[in-house]
């Protein structure tokens, strides 16, 4: 019998929103020295914030619980504008990791109120990336999450309607949702390029190409990354069993009975490191060979903020 192969998809884990992130919170501990402290989690990944919380940086969610004139880190999915008055007003230095898509939307959504536009988002209640996009605007703003939203968000006006969405989501869900919002709302402003970014749609691509080839799929990134989360559905809507884990220590050996071909993939805030110890981990359960799958090749990298040498 031939041995169980591992596929990889491609591609998958870091994107240049949180290389970035990492990069501003590891240079600024060893510009200034610990403690740094990080509005919420910079990434949603439970490995990542454990080593960098082992470096010095001290993650809070409330800025109450910052020391006067300390250094703060905000996060990569953003705040809001009553998040950075209160940093202003309590004299920290401020470093934005914010990733710059998601900047891009805070941009488009303060630009759209200017012109008196009122604005629906489309994404998931609670997730920091919406409250802080949200949170650029006094009011005026509309979250929907599902098709029963779009029939019951209750508009002022159907002149001046524009609609963004959160970076993470699922590019299928996301359209059907649009659909629906112009079916109800037809001359609804759209972005003139996706809020989804690029790495979002380049794992979710890479997710379909792999559902094809496999018949399990592991997801490696934590339980709170919407990206993630997005990647094992695309994977279930192909019809291939797929699980989120964390790393290697969370695979069950039972999951593994008569597949032939293991796909593997990680969120944009999954280190390569957890991947590399979940094809281990395969390999000591049986796994023969490993194979990449080509995919997108990306070279985005985005600038640090001033003051990070």
């Amino acid at each position: 019998m031939s041995k169980m192969e591992v596929v990889l998809a491609s591609p998958r884990g870091f994107c240049a929103g949180v290389d970035r992130a990492i990069e501003i919170v590891e240079r600024a501990l060893a510009q200034f020295g610990a403690p740094v402290y990080v509005r919420h989690e910079i990434v949603h990944n439970d490995h990542v914030v454990k080593s960098l919380r082992d470096q010095g940086a001290v993650f809070v969610e409330d800025l109450a619980d910052v020391p006067p004139g300390a250094r703060l880190i905000m996060s990569a999915h953003g705040v809001s504008q009553a998040v950075r008055r209160e940093a202003a007003e309590r004299g920290f230095e401020v470093f934005d990791a914010t990733c710059p898509l998601v900047t891009k939307v805070h941009i488009e959504v303060k630009k759209l109120a200017s012109e008196g536009f009122e604005i629906i988002m489309i994404g998931h209640a609670g997730h920091p990336e919406v409250e802080g996009t949200m949170g650029q605007l006094a009011g005026g703003i509309h979250l929907v999450e599902t098709l029963d939203d779009v029939a019951a968000v209750p508009v002022i006006q159907t002149e001046k309607l524009a609609y963004v969405t959160q970076t993470t989501l699922s590019l299928d869900d996301t359209r059907t949702i649009v659909e629906a919002l112009q079916k109800r709302f037809p001359s609804i402003r759209g972005p003139k390029v996706s809020d989804i970014c690029y790495a979002t749609q380049n794992r979710q691509d890479a997710v379909h190409v792999l559902s094809g080839a496999v018949d399990l799929v592991l997801v490696v990134g934590s339980q709170t990354s919407s990206n993630s989360n997005r990647l094992r559905e695309v994977a279930e809507r192909h019809g291939v069993p797929a699980y989120l884990i964390n790393g290697a220590h969370e695979l069950e050996p039972a999951w593994l009975e008569g597949k032939s071909r293991v796909g593997i993939t990680a969120g944009a805030s999954a280190p390569e490191g957890l991947v590399q110890g979940l094809v281990q981990r395969l390999k000591e359960l049986g796994a023969g060979s490993v194979r990449t799958l080509p995919g997108v090749e990306e070279h985005v990298k985005f600038p640090l903020p001033k003051g990070l040498g």
